[in-house]
């Protein structure tokens, strides 16, 4: 009845942990880097060094520039030559500079379009950033450059109907905060000081749990950019990918503690088995 009663448990454990674990490191991650202005602009600052946010940029800005000029059968050449110049400033410090006050203006974007209306797309707008390679083309006598319109100019990271899909998530995750966390390893520390057997069960749950946010991540991850412009398909990828990289690496180190937590309690079952003293040998009958 004990090792049935131990079984039912362990198995409820499981799967309590298997859901709290991808739901806690979800409501973390919503508390502590989306809705933190810093640690937002820190996770997509790197994005200023990558190929795909740079060649995105460069294509968007010169397109706007080029529905302005127009040089007739040099058309062509004209915006080649003022898209390699967009492109050599995007490796320039002040456009790093640039981008980051851009994301730190979008982030107040981001999160009242997760708060917002219906039809709302998720957003970052490049109109800084424009001016920001306008003025620096302009002072080296790029030619065309005070063409370049400075206006609302956008990359899309989650369109209108999939952001529609996403806000009540992020309603309740954000209400969550990281009371979900804190109560997995609560859990988890009371199943562990209760028993091997349930420690273990912790641990696979964890593990579970881990593979369980990793699937959900990836299939986010397609579904958003399904719906995202061609253009700004690999702008999106890369700014969706800086932001769930502290989710990934979680999810891999949840996934090892928790393997690790596993066999560490069957190691400690079997040694514990194996030095348990035998039955002690009944007295002879008929003596006493």
């Amino acid at each position: 009845m004990r090792t049935h009663l131990s079984t039912a448990l362990s198995v409820v454990l499981v799967v309590v942990l298997a859901v709290l674990v991808p739901v806690g490191a979800l409501s973390a991650w919503v508390d502590l880097e989306i809705d933190d202005t810093d640690r937002y602009v820190e996770a997509v600052a790197p994005l200023a060094s990558d190929p795909e946010v740079r060649e995105t940029v460069s294509d968007l800005i010169t397109d706007g520039a080029m529905k302005r000029i127009d040089a007739g059968p040099l058309q062509s050449t004209v915006r080649d030559f003022l898209h390699q110049a967009v492109l050599s400033f995007t490796t320039t410090d002040a456009f790093r500079t640039a981008w980051n006050a851009a994301n730190r203006t979008a982030h107040e974007a981001v999160t009242a379009a997760l708060d917002g209306d219906t039809g709302e797309a998720v957003t970052i707008d490049l109109a800084p950033v424009t001016a920001q390679i306008r003025q620096n083309l302009v002072d080296n006598g790029v030619p065309f450059a005070d063409r370049i319109p400075v206006q609302h100019t956008d990359i899309t990271l989650v369109s209108a109907d999939r952001a529609d899909q996403l806000r009540q998530s992020f309603r309740l995750l954000r209400a969550g905060g990281v009371l979900p966390a804190a109560g997995t390893l609560v859990l988890a520390v009371l199943a562990v000081a209760a028993a091997l057997t349930a420690a273990a069960a912790a641990g696979l749950g964890f593990a579970l749990g881990a593979l369980a946010l990793r699937a959900v991540l990836a299939v986010a991850r397609d579904r958003v950019l399904s719906e995202v412009p061609d253009g700004e398909a690999d702008g999106a990828a890369a700014v969706y990918d800086a932001l769930t990289a502290s989710l990934r690496t979680t999810v891999w180190i949840v996934f090892a503690a928790g393997l690790a937590v596993v066999v560490c309690a069957v190691l400690a079952r079997l040694l514990i088995a194996r030095h348990r003293p035998g039955p002690r040998p009944g007295r002879p009958e008929g003596k006493g």
